[in-house]
């Protein structure tokens, strides 16, 4: 079955920089268009940033600039480099994949941005 396994979430700084990672198993990574959620306390999870199979990237605007998301197939593992972080990218952090008609989504990963 499909499994997404996010990591890499921590406290950092205003200004500092994070990566996260998730590591997916159970469909065919190589050909997924994969994707980064996020969801703020209060809010409505958002759309981050998406990659396609052949590595081209799309990103919020809110993120544009400051976040990269990248895959490495040979891993299985999808990555989004997070610089320059505010306390407004303050939130749990999703990867997600579509297949078969259905949405997947990981357990999250927490990213707090305070002094």
């Amino acid at each position: 079955q499909v499994q997404l396994v996010e990591s890499g979430g921590n406290l950092v700084q205003p200004g500092g920089s994070l990566r996260l990672s998730c590591t997916a198993s159970g469909f065919s990574f190589n050909d997924a268009f994969m994707s980064w959620y996020r969801q703020a306390p209060g809010k409505e999870r958002e759309w981050v940033a998406g990659i396609t199979d052949l590595g081209n990237p799309n990103y919020a605007d809110s993120v544009k600039g400051r976040f990269t998301i990248s895959r490495e197939n040979a891993k299985k593992t999808l990555y989004l480099q997070m610089n320059s972080l505010k306390a407004e990218d303050t939130a749990v952090y999703y990867c997600t994949v579509r297949q078969s008609g259905s949405s997947y989504w990981g357990q999250g990963t927490q990213v707090t941005v305070s002094s």
